[in-house]
């Protein structure tokens, strides 16, 4: 069975044939670094990386790039609130993410390019369109004719009538038509700025990232993705910027489901996130993989502890069934041949459900196996479930390794946490029986360890002291 991937573009699910034979070429929009990262943002990388493990596992060469975004009104006004520099800001986000990824054990991009970075290849672009029609500059800025580009709606199903004014430049009376949109803006006192022929300035968010696709990928590529919410505007305006300069730019476009929480998207603005490095340290890095990516990737993601329970029990009995496989027939020696149903579901649009109900056929299998004592039918049974964790990024025994840095940090603060909530719950059930004195000694003893607790209505809270956060005292 041939890939086949749902296509925003044409509303299809359609083959996958890449530009090149062999070949496969990724752009996806990566962080505005504007503040910590939630499980919301790291979806779309874990979904992107699920998809470029699998074309690589399917024989491609696969070149992904994920962009960053690191001057944004966004980032400006954040680093204003907060008082440091905007790069710094910037910089200080962008390496949470990168860490959030990895906590997830993403596979770093092939690239990673940053926006002010790449100021050149925007000018040029910003040249070839003014040239052709299909730009303008006012004062400094410069804008996109959206008139000028007859299929200006067509990848999001909009209608140009119907659109509202661009939301970047609301009010300005100066454009041709409200919903033309910022290429450039004109330099601001005390804001970051950039020479171009046209003034000072800085880049508009959708410029970017045509610049950086086209740099790293060509004029054209196979496949551009994103969260949904990236359509419209921002893929619109990619692509009608790009092809109207004369590029065929994205020949599939992917954009993957929201996590939800009361079914509102999470979101900063709405104040409903929960952040990464909050869940890791309640649930080990490989479970938040298994939840966030055990769903299908267009499918939406409703948040919940009784959803990530699931995932983590579902997790722990792939995890149980290895750890006695191996303790009987050892670890393969090779890697197995994926099971037929594993690979139809992952080829049909990245049936990741499907592909792990696979996974838990065989565990089944195996666990009975085990019962009876048939080493011969274990060992296949495990080959099998390894080689299909392994496409999946989720192979208990490369977790168990401690495949990368930040995972393995994560995992300790995972048990860390368990731990001092167990003493927490020793000293309420000290203190719950009055035993007062029992009660002050455990919270004595965490404070010796550098563990500050806080009594709050809704219970103990915990955090490190400030002189331990940092330390690289061993207690010698």
């Amino acid at each position: 069975m041939t890939l086949r991937l749902h296509d925003t573009a044409t509303r299809t699910v359609r083959d996958f044939v890449p530009l090149l034979p062999g070949r496969a070429s990724i752009y996806y929009c990566g962080a505005t670094v504007q503040g910590a990262p939630h499980i919301g943002h790291l979806r779309s990388g874990l979904n992107f990386d699920i998809l470029r493990r699998w074309l690589s596992h399917s024989g491609y060469d696969v070149t992904l790039v994920r962009n960053v975004t690191d001057i944004d009104d966004k980032i400006i006004a954040k680093a204003a609130e907060a008082d440091r520099p905007w790069w710094a800001h910037a910089a200080l986000y962008e390496q949470a993410f990168r860490d959030g990824y990895q906590t997830l054990g993403c596979l770093p991009p092939t690239v990673e390019p940053r926006a002010t970075g790449h100021v050149p290849e925007m000018i040029v672009l910003m040249q070839r369109l003014i040239e052709a029609g299909h730009a303008y500059p006012v004062d400094g800025d410069v804008y996109f004719d959206v008139r000028s580009f007859p299929a200006y709606g067509a990848l999001s199903g909009q209608r140009i009538e119907e659109m509202l004014p661009a939301g970047d430049s609301v009010g300005d009376s100066r454009k041709r038509d409200p919903r033309d949109f910022a290429l450039w803006k004109a330099a601001k006192p005390g804001e970051p700025s950039w020479p171009t022929p046209w003034g000072d300035g800085r880049p508009g968010w959708h410029l970017e990232c045509s610049a950086m696709a086209g740099k790293y990928l060509g004029e054209s590529f196979d496949i551009h993705g994103g969260g949904l919410d990236l359509i419209f505007p921002h893929h619109e305006n990619e692509q009608a910027q790009s092809v109207a300069a004369g590029d065929g730019f994205a020949r599939y476009w992917m954009h993957n489901g929201w996590v939800t929480m009361a079914g509102e998207k999470m979101s900063k603005s709405l104040g409903n996130t929960v952040s990464i490095s909050e869940m890791a340290r309640q649930w080990r890095p490989v479970e938040l993989r298994y939840y966030l990516g055990a769903a299908h990737y267009r499918s939406a993601i409703e948040y919940s502890l009784e959803a990530l329970k699931e995932a983590a029990v579902a997790y722990a009995k792939i995890e149980n069934f290895v750890q006695r496989a191996v303790e009987l027939v050892g670890e393969p020696a090779g890697t197995a041949e994926l099971p037929a149903a594993f690979v139809a579901a992952m080829d049909d649009d990245l049936g990741v459900p499907q592909a792990l109900a696979v996974i838990h056929q065989q565990r089944h299998d195996g666990n009975a196996a085990l019962a009876e004592g048939d080493k011969a039918r274990v060992a296949t049974a495990l080959a099998a479930v390894l080689a299909m964790t392994g496409v999946l990024g989720l192979n208990p025994l490369d977790w168990q390794a401690g495949g990368n840095a930040a995972s393995t940090q994560a995992a300790l603060t995972a048990t860390v946490d368990r731990l001092v909530r167990l003493a927490l719950r020793q000293r309420q059930d000290a203190r719950a029986r009055k035993d007062y004195a029992a009660g002050d000694a455990i919270r004595d003893a965490l404070g010796e360890a550098g563990v500050q607790v806080e009594d709050t209505p809704d219970g103990p809270r915990w955090t490190l002291a400030p002189s331990r956060i940092g330390s690289d005292d061993d207690g010698r």
